[in-house]
């Protein structure tokens, strides 16, 4: 069977499974691939301007979005798996609804894919340029250690000797995967350059603590988010290296927003970020690094930047009813604790929707809750709604982060929980909710008409 009849088949199954409202972002990839195994290869080789691809633990889909925005402002027309499917089935989706007889409709592919498939999409798709941004502990019970991870990343970086690497230099074991390039060549790094922005030491959820090299344990001269800082290792074997594009004067405007200073090589530019918290700026960075690795010009990542728009669930904010609803997505330790430092920014108390599940794609361990630091925020809330398939252990972590026994309020079903908490006060609502949560409470708000029936 020839291609075209292939991507036919793949196509006709989607439709199949969108009728019967089970969607359809990795259903036809998954299909087209079990007919032929090299369809995301064949696919990708019709991109005259070739593909990007984004991986990281935390931030893929934002920052995927923010890239979108700054490349199709300088005029590339892109296959971009935005719905987030970023296993290999959702990128061979992306590739087959583009793909016409025997050419396809765009000229440079955007694809953000999943940590533990990078190793095996990247050698398909040859891309350009690859951006890893971090590694953090997540889904211990899918991925096991970073360790494995980074092993997994190493091997697709030898693998691509050929692409432009874009590396997070204040991540070390991101960082280190320059090491297979000696010479630095054709290698980016990126990073913020701002003591003011500094913690005051490793939080004790920080994950890659220890060199790579020899073992011993870094010495942080600032960190900024988790353990991502300026370090080095006190044997000498590994350092951060020099970013190429950095960020300086960072101010934190709460949930709002943030800005910064971009440099980018011996250029400045000030960035007003529509996205809050710092690791929206990293966010924000990574997306700078990439697209300036692509060629693209100073303003456009600027008036990318500042038009870039919050993919579903990740800081956007929606109306409902009389009430604001401001959704942040939290789902592993470093994230939760950068979404309540942005949160315990904003003045005043919160009203909090905190929706906690363990499927699969959460992760069935839901024991990271204990090193979120719901004590930031802890004496600023009049009232937190607990939902969710783990809402009882979710309301326990809270009230030993000193929440108020009376202000907790646990009642697992999320539609209820919902109404409950929209119902209890008024002004902005905060929800906190992990991946499927995040998705369920999305189907939710699009049934009340809150929000659109597409991913953004």
């Amino acid at each position: 069977m020839m291609l075209g009849a292939k991507i036919a088949v793949a196509r006709a199954a989607g439709a199949v499974s969108r009728r019967s409202g089970r969607g359809a972002t990795s259903l036809p990839g998954k299909l087209l691939m079990r007919m032929d195994p090299r369809a995301i290869g064949r696919l990708a080789a019709r991109l005259d301007g070739g593909s990007a691809v984004i991986s990281a633990t935390n931030g893929k889909t934002t920052t995927a979005a923010m890239v979108a925005s700054i490349l199709e402002r300088a005029g590339a027309r892109l296959v971009h798996n935005r719905a987030g499917a970023n296993m290999a089935g959702g990128v061979a989706t992306a590739l087959l609804n583009a793909a016409r007889g025997n050419a396809i409709a765009g000229d440079t592919g955007l694809f953000e894919v999943d940590e533990f498939w990078l190793d095996r999409v990247v050698p398909q798709l040859r891309p350009r340029a690859l951006l890893l941004s971090n590694l953090f502990r997540d889904q211990l019970d899918r991925y096991g250690e970073l360790e494995t991870i980074a092993d997994r990343w190493a091997a697709a970086v030898i693998a691509a000797p050929q692409t432009r690497l874009v590396l997070n230099a204040d991540d070390p074991l991101v960082a280190d995967l320059g090491r297979v390039r000696p010479d630095g060549f054709g290698i980016t790094y990126f990073g913020v350059e701002d003591d003011g922005v500094a913690l005051r030491g490793l939080a004790h959820a920080s994950d890659s603590k220890h060199c790579r090299r020899c073992g011993a344990p870094y010495v942080y001269d600032a960190v900024y988010m988790g353990h991502l800082g300026r370090y080095h290792c006190p044997n000498g074997d590994a350092s951060r290296p020099r970013p190429d594009i950095a960020a300086s004067r960072v101010v934190l405007d709460g949930t709002r927003g943030a800005g910064f200073t971009l440099q980018l090589g011996a250029e400045h530019a000030r960035v007003a970020l529509p996205l809050p918290g710092l690791y929206n700026v990293y966010n924000a960075l990574a997306a700078a690094a990439l697209t300036h690795a692509l060629g693209a010009s100073r303003e456009d990542i600027v008036a990318g930047l500042e038009a870039a728009q919050a993919a579903f669930g990740r800081a956007e904010t929606l109306r409902v009813g009389d009430r604001e609803l401001t959704i942040l997505l939290v789902k592993n330790p470093i994230g939760a604790n950068e979404v309540l430092r942005t949160l315990a920014l904003d003045e005043g108390d919160h009203d909090v929707l905190a929706v906690l599940n363990d499927r699969v794609a959460d992760g069935r361990d839901v024991s990271w809750v204990w090193d979120a630091d719901f004590e930031a925020i802890a004496g600023r809330v009049r009232r937190v709604t607990c939902s969710g398939t783990r809402a009882a252990e979710l309301a326990l972590r809270l009230k030993y982060a000193g929440v108020p026994p009376d202000r907790l309020h646990v009642i697992p079903m999320l539609e209820r929980g919902l109404e409950s908490a929209l119902a209890s006060g008024e002004g902005r609502l905060i929800a906190l909710p992990t991946y499927t949560a995040m998705l369920a409470l999305r189907e939710l708000l699009v049934a009340r008409g809150a929000a659109s029936g597409s991913f953004a």
